[in-house]
């Protein structure tokens, strides 16, 4: 047993810091058995946190492992051993960022199903735990159709056996185009892609081994044809209305508004990325950030992600993307952390051990100079240390 004092603990769950807290850890299973304020147990391992602020580590469901958000194209000319080199730096990087566990939603080669098969045997050091995609899926000249990075369906039949595919060698989440997207030239957000149809048949596969479905979906119709197919989360979702949003509630679909994406291209990539891409994501920031904050306000679940890979959007912002949600849809940093710490665990089915620090939960977590309740930028430090299953990584 281990056990950690003197620290102020917000736990992912109540909207308070906790001071002078404990919790104690089984070293074999890296879980919490007890935990505490004021006198701590003495008979154990003790480490002094110095009276530092302790928070859950992020769940990041939307990333892109086998991406360089600096060559802006998602590398379709990778090898596959380049694509996981690159795929096992960007891990490393996000975990130091303070993300311990992602869900994946799209890599070339099934790169992340592979790497997580060699997690899961000790192989890789000093990466989060996943929940893999493997390659997306997407309609002939749709987003998404590039070499080794997606599947290309067109019809019902063929999505249930590329899925049934994917299921085979390992994916748990699958991730399906329902629109197209800033980075593909000659689409657009409002460009409908797969059908409901097509989804459905890909859902109830994936449902039936008790997998989950995100699709890709950024304007109409696309989004009202995501959330009738039955998919478990809407990912974007800039142009999301009141009536979708209420569906999305009825259903208990989640949705993740990857702000960071969209905000990044013209923030950093006018005279270096296309004209047109700039354009399409310019344009549409406004009213992403009124639509997703009033999705926000009626009630739909949000989850944390960042689409990590895209454009000017790296492995270690994570922390930026929940400074942004409060900066840009008006919400507090207790409500995005919950993004995190709540949603998306239970999106992702992980609640009974992830995601916030309690008794027989995980010990990942992070520990910072500074109180997140009352600074979001707390989490932007970039000398924090990282816990996973209670041992120091970072």
């Amino acid at each position: 047993m281990t056990t950690f004092f003197n620290f102020n603990l917000f736990d992912g769950k109540n909207n308070q810091i906790q001071s002078d807290a404990w919790f104690t850890i089984d070293d074999q299973t890296g879980k919490i058995t007890d935990q505490g304020t004021g006198s701590a147990p003495k008979d154990n391992n003790s480490i002094d946190l110095d009276g530092k602020y302790v928070m859950p580590g992020l769940i990041n469901v939307h990333t892109h492992i086998t991406s360089n958000p600096r060559t802006f194209d998602g590398n379709p000319g990778d090898s596959e051993t380049e694509a996981a080199v690159t795929a096992y730096q960007n891990l490393q990087t996000m975990l130091k960022s303070g993300v311990t566990f992602i869900r994946e939603c799209g890599t070339s080669y099934d790169v992340d199903i592979k790497l997580n098969r060699l997690r899961e045997q000790g192989s890789l050091k000093k990466t989060p735990e996943m929940m893999p995609s493997g390659m997306a899926y997407s309609m002939t000249g749709g987003h998404g159709d590039s070499p080794h990075f997606g599947h290309r369906v067109d019809s019902p039949d063929e999505m249930r056996k590329a899925v049934r595919q994917g299921l085979k060698i390992g994916a748990q989440n699958i991730k399906m185009m329902a629109t197209g997207g800033v980075m593909t030239p000659g689409d657009f957000m409002a460009d409908p892609q797969l059908s409901v149809e097509e989804m459905k048949a890909g859902i109830d596969e994936a449902h039936h081994k008790g997998k989950i479905v995100a699709a890709h979906a950024e304007g109409n119709p696309g989004i009202q044809n995501a959330i009738d197919a039955g998919v478990d989360s809407i990912e974007h979702g800039f142009y999301i209305n009141e009536e979708e949003a209420k569906k999305m509630i009825h259903h208990g679909q989640y949705l993740t508004p990857t702000i960071i994406a969209l905000w990044a291209i013209p923030e950093y990539g006018k005279g270096k990325l296309p004209d047109w891409e700039v354009k399409k994501a310019d344009d549409a920031c406004e009213d992403a950030y009124r639509n997703l904050s009033k999705a926000f306000k009626l009630g739909v679940k949000f989850t944390l992600g960042t689409d990590a890979g895209t454009p000017y959007n790296g492995f270690d912002t994570t922390p930026k993307e929940l400074e942004l949600m409060t900066e840009k849809l008006g919400i507090t940093p207790f409500e995005a952390y919950q993004c995190s710490s709540i949603n998306a665990a239970t999106l992702c089915q992980i609640q009974d051990e992830y995601g916030t620090l309690e008794k027989d939960k995980y010990a990942d977590f992070q520990v910072l100079n500074a109180d997140p309740l009352a600074d979001v930028k707390a989490l932007q430090q970039d000398d924090k240390q990282i816990f996973l299953h209670g041992k120091r990584e970072f």
